[in-house]
């Protein structure tokens, strides 16, 4: 079966000052010409791409699910959140599968045609040609990271991954791609993204669009969760290079790193944590525990509701906009230089992000034990800072992948005072999310892969 019966390609209405100036044609293609109107596509997909990092911290050990939830978000999240991936309630939410589709499906319509744009310089249409490499590139790597194995925890040329879409194509059979070729995939067309981005700073208000070190910057993220440690390195070395800012939280003017007009602030493209998830209103237990005496993120990221619940300030409201942050690269560049035997740079990288977390104090004394911490140790210091550092911005998840797939146990506490528990085992399938119901259905033969 084919990509039309997966997913609806929605027929696009835009227009600019009250003119429609976009068409189908009769077949159901899309037609573009000038740089406005593949301007108004690109713009069109990046307003509508999948929010799920925020679902994946219901998956994670970030939320403590409360009693008081109302009816509307137990039914929407509850399952999510307890891994209840067989028998899910009706109006559960859903994670993007259709939307990231058609988000490739613009992407690849940009490249297929780029040679056919009028009315544009040619550095316009590179710098659209680029944006579209990497939003294929993004889309990908996000399906991967959520319906297959993680790439450091399975033989990634025996393993199933995703169905690779690489045309604009609505007649296209979709099969599934190993998980090292989806991978490879990526990494080619952040590669073909690189020798097209030419805009190195977006103006304020275009910041959701990537820039020329976004593909230094999702390079780092993907090599990371690959294992390939000289490689994350490099690129993370690079993106710090030109963004090295952090926000200092020991400065009263300091804002959230996740705004979108953060210092910190590289892409500014998927919200942290949807309104609707942000108001679940409940980090967990084990999470808050993380943050050491001195750790400024604890109420700068946090708020107390009462003695046991806490609620988020990250998230939330449109501004709250973070794909890409410098925040994140030290933790990457520490990481990997770690692994790379290089106890002495890992240490550097990690001290200049708590330096600007923690109270002069307890820096001085955090840092006095970096020093002296074995490889094994200060492994475990990053991984924590990890999980403080990035909390709800869609990160643990797939740290929790990457990173030995551990046993998880949720417990609920029902409106009438009954109790129960919920375990995902140590290195369990659910850890991979199962290929929406409708998808197989549409396509039975989906799931198989060459």
């Amino acid at each position: 079966m084919s990509i039309r019966n997966i997913f609806p390609i929605i027929v696009l209405s835009l227009c600019i000052s009250c003119n429609d100036f976009l068409d189908i044609r009769p077949t159901g293609k899309i037609i573009a010409e000038t740089g406005a109107e593949y301007r108004a596509l690109l713009t069109y997909v990046y307003k509508n791409i999948p929010e799920d990092r925020g679902l994946s911290s219901l998956r994670s050990d970030e939320f403590d699910l409360i009693n008081s939830i109302n009816e509307y978000d137990y039914t929407s999240y509850f399952d999510i959140w307890a891994w209840n991936d067989l028998s899910r309630q009706d109006g559960t939410s859903s994670w993007g599968w259709r939307g990231y589709y058609h988000t490739i499906y613009i992407a690849n319509y940009v490249i297929e045609h780029q040679h056919e744009i009028t009315q544009a310089t040619r550095s316009e249409i590179d710098q659209m040609v680029g944006e579209a490499y990497m939003l294929r590139a993004y889309m990908h790597f996000l399906l991967v990271n959520l319906y297959a194995d993680a790439y450091t925890a399975c033989d990634p040329a025996t393993t199933r991954g995703i169905p690779l879409q690489l045309q604009a194509d609505v007649e296209q059979v979709l099969r599934c791609s190993s998980v090292e070729a989806v991978y490879k995939s990526i990494l080619d067309d952040i590669e073909s993204a690189r020798k097209h981005l030419n805009v190195e700073r977006w103006d304020e208000g275009y910041t959701y669009r990537f820039n020329t070190i976004s593909a230094d910057a999702l390079k780092a993220r993907v090599a990371l969760y690959m294992g390939r440690w000289q490689e994350a390195f490099d690129a993370a070395e690079t993106v710090l290079t030109a963004y090295p800012d952090l926000e200092d939280m020991n400065l009263s003017t300091s804002t959230l790193p996740t705004h979108y007009k953060s210092v910190e602030s590289i892409v500014a493209l998927e919200q942290v944590m949807t309104a609707n998830v942000q108001a679940l209103e409940s980090v967990s237990a084990s999470l808050l525990a993380a943050y050491r005496s001195g750790d400024l993120r604890k109420s700068k990221y946090f708020k107390a509701k009462t003695l046991s619940v806490w609620i988020l300030r990250k998230g939330g409201t449109n501004e709250q906009r973070c794909s890409f942050r410098s925040g994140e690269f030290y933790l990457i560049a520490a990481e990997t230089a770690n692994e790379l035997n290089r106890p002495d740079i890992a240490a550097d990288y990690l001290k200049r992000l708590m330096q600007k977390r923690y109270t002069e104090k307890k820096y001085t004394e955090y840092a006095s034990a970096i020093d002296t911490m074995t490889k094994e140790e200060l492994r475990t210091e990053i991984l924590n800072e990890r999980r403080c550092e990035l909390a709800f911005e869609g990160h643990r998840w797939y740290d929790l992948r990457r990173t030995g797939q551990p046993e998880l146990t949720k417990t609920y506490k029902n409106k009438a005072g009954e109790t129960t528990t919920y375990t995902l085992d140590e290195g369990d399938s659910r850890y991979s999310i199962m290929f929406p119901t409708e998808a197989v259905e549409a396509n039975p033969e989906i799931e198989i892969w060459n």
